[in-house]
């Protein structure tokens, strides 16, 4: 028997993740992207990692039709990105915002990303309602900059600050996980 789906929903809530922007250039030239926390690293040879896209974002065919994406990794500093690349904006006036270059693909790189991937789509599975993108690493895009990442976590961003580096365990942010959202 398969969970209860609210059950499952509250306990992702739950799982901590890096908030990340997959973008791609389409083959008309344009772009498009959106806000994404299910991302991670699959093999570092080759340098391989996927991310989770629900099929009826509109970024999802366009990264298929186009082959190419990019996982930009947001830092405190880019919320407004995360919050813009959330909403169902036209795509352009997405890209209106933040620096973007590209790399090999020609998919977008956002220059303020602590990193970002450029990658070749090397597989696809479909699951449920979402597609698995493997993406095969073509270039890295690494921030010089000390920057924290920013996180997602119970419907909410946030940050990390490691124990150690906090003064005491109240600088923490620690959730009230009796919370249950309306």
């Amino acid at each position: 028997m398969a969970a209860n789906l609210d059950s499952f929903k509250l306990g992702m809530r739950r799982l901590a993740a890096g908030v990340c922007l997959i973008t791609t250039r389409c083959t008309d030239g344009t772009r498009r992207g959106m806000t994404a926390t299910a991302v991670c690293s699959v093999s570092a040879s080759p340098p391989t990692l996927l991310c989770c896209i629900n099929r009826s974002n509109s970024s999802y065919d366009a990264i298929l039709a186009s082959g190419i994406f990019a996982v930009n990794v947001l830092s405190l500093e880019d919320r407004p990105l995360a919050d813009l690349f959330a909403r169902s904006v036209p795509p352009e006036e997405k890209f209106a915002a933040g620096l973007w270059q590209h790399q090999d693909t020609g998919a977008p790189l956002l220059e303020s990303a602590l990193a970002a991937f450029d990658c070749r789509v090397g597989q696809h599975v479909a699951v449920g309602t979402h597609g698995i993108l493997f993406g095969e690493i073509q270039a890295v895009q690494v921030r010089q900059v000390s920057a924290k990442p920013l996180l997602y976590v119970h419907g909410a961003y946030g940050g990390f600050a490691s124990i150690a580096q906090a003064s005491d365990l109240e600088s923490l942010w620690i959730p009230n996980w009796d919370y249950e959202p309306n």
